[in-house]
This record gives C-alpha cells, structure tokens and sequence, in this order.
C-alpha cells in the first residue's frame, strides 16, 4: 500500500496522503488526551510519542512532531500506524451526537487547513497567506509576497483557497481578502 507523504515549509509538520479516504467529509483536528478519544487513528499516532497535534481532512492527515524528535525516526511509526488502521476498517473521526463546531473549533480547523494544505502551495510561488479573521461564514485571509499584487490572486482566493475551505469545513461560504473587507 503505497501512502504518499509531503514535506511543508513548516519542518514539524508532514503530510500523509493515503490511498483511500479518511474522513467523509469535513476535517477534525486533536492536539490533546481529550480530543484523541474521538479518533481511534490519532491515538494510536500520538502513542508513538513526539507527536504535536494530527489534523485529519478527507484525503490527508497532517502530523506535526516535537521539534526534538526526527522524521527519519517518527515517519516509519506513523506510516505503520495509518498502514495499521486502513487495514481495520476502523472509522478514523468517532462521530459524537449531531453537535455543531464552535466558531473557536472553526477557526482552529480554517487555520490547520491553511497550514497543512494552502500555505504549502502559495508560497511555492513566492507568496504567502495570512488568516485574520472568521466572520458570518466569511473567512478573511491577506494574500503576502508576490501574491500580494498578482493579477491571478483574486484567482487563488475563489478557485483554490475558498474551495478548499468549503470542501472540507462547512461552515465556510466565502473567502475574501482582507483588504476588501466592508
């Protein structure tokens, strides 16, 4: 089973892309002993020890390690674990009673999304991105760098930011640019 993995311009943090996927929808992120019992796949990833947060979307989980541990040694155990947890058949998120997300749960995950799966791609062209603010299912972001005045930015934002933030936090409708914000 082959799961690809991508480095980010955070050195903590690495992305695994297994061959099926993960979540049905939505994203959920676990950074403590609390928030680890919901999902049966980020406890078995934060008991290999060295292990910051997991934040799990569709098609990725995104692991971010103690800065003194190493990849070479954590990426074997944590490609084992989800290895391990795909052959189960296991739900990897434990589905708790229909309740809905705080706007501060909504932020974490906008914010998580931006680090693991946009700031990735924007910087590779020079550019940057910066979350400000969520507002009535508005999520604000700047556009830095060389993306600050690019003719395509308005691009990036509808077509990339925004439908990756709708695709996998549904409390998301709109992506604006600060700038433009009335």
């Amino acid at each position: 089973m082959l799961i690809e993995t991508q480095e980010t311009p955070e050195a903590n943090v690495l992305n695994f892309f297994p061959p099926r996927p993960i979540l049905k929808e939505g994203s959920a992120e676990f950074i403590d002993a609390k928030s680890i019992r919901k999902s049966p796949l980020a406890e078995q990833l934060f008991d290999i020890g060295g292990i910051v947060s997991v934040f799990i979307t569709k098609d990725m989980i995104s692991v971010t390690k103690e800065n003194d541990m190493a990849w070479d040694v954590l990426k074997p155990q944590i490609l084992a674990e989800i290895m391990d947890y795909l052959a189960t058949g296991e739900e990897a998120v434990i589905d708790a009673p229909a309740e809905q997300p705080t706007e501060e749960e909504i932020v974490k995950q906008i914010i998580g999304l931006i680090n693991a799966r946009i700031r990735p791609a924007v910087k590779q062209d020079g550019g940057d991105i910066k979350f400000h603010c969520f507002d009535a299912g508005i999520v604000y972001v700047e556009m830095l760098g060389s993306c600050s005045g690019c003719p395509y930015a308005a691009v990036t934002l509808k077509e990339g930011v925004e439908k990756i933030l709708k695709t996998y936090i549904p409390a998301v409708k709109e992506v604006r640019n600060l700038k433009l914000k009335k």
